[in-house]
């Protein structure tokens, strides 16, 4: 192939605000739990107060060096802002759109809404436990999911109890809510 026909990685390309996340319903908020909020703030104050300065200060020693073309500091610093600085912007953006949201207000519920732990079960008995989280804090491997996700909508507002249809890629899955629990409210 004609190398003028292959697409090589340009300056444009390190300029995007990072992993492209699940569309946000129209007109809806971007929920998440204050633990949630709490970590992404962190990791944001962290980025900014201390990688940031400390990369700077060895991309200014690398510079001062002379040649930059063949410097392994330099270019692996750079390279390292530009992310430290595409993972600051996204923060940013979804820190400034996040909305709050605490789940301890609906303890003793039997009701799912944002940041409940529902135990549910399918048609052949098999039980699963999962909780309804903020897209920017789920975590799959500890049976979280984002309150968008298609099981979440399917069981929110149902009641223990219910039983709730859920559309998958092999038909239509009814499930039953067996529990919803919320953490407590802490004083």
């Amino acid at each position: 192939m004609n190398k003028a026909f292959t697409k090589e990685p340009d300056a444009a390309d390190d300029d995007d605000d990072g992993p492209s996340l699940p569309p946000l319903p129209a007109g809806g908020k971007n929920y998440i739990t204050p633990a949630g909020y709490a970590r992404l703030r962190a990791e944001f104050l962290q980025l900014i107060d201390e990688e940031r300065p400390k990369v700077v200060e060895v991309v200014h020693w690398a510079a001062s060096n002379g040649d930059r073309s063949e410097n392994g500091d330099y270019l692996y610093g750079k390279k390292r802002l530009r992310e430290i600085d595409r993972r600051i912007r996204f923060l940013t953006k979804r820190l400034d759109i996040a909305e709050v949201a605490d789940p301890s207000l609906h303890h003793g519920s039997d009701q799912i809404f944002f940041g409940a732990t529902v135990t549910y079960a399918n048609a052949k008995g098999e039980e699963r436990t999962i909780t309804i989280k903020g897209i920017d804090e789920v975590d799959h491997l500890h049976g979280e999911v984002s309150w968008v996700s298609p099981i979440a909508r399917a069981l929110l507002k149902a009641r223990e109890g219910d039983e709730v249809s859920l559309m998958t890629p092999g038909g239509v899955e009814t499930l039953e809510v067996i529990e919803v629990k919320y953490p407590k409210v802490e004083e």
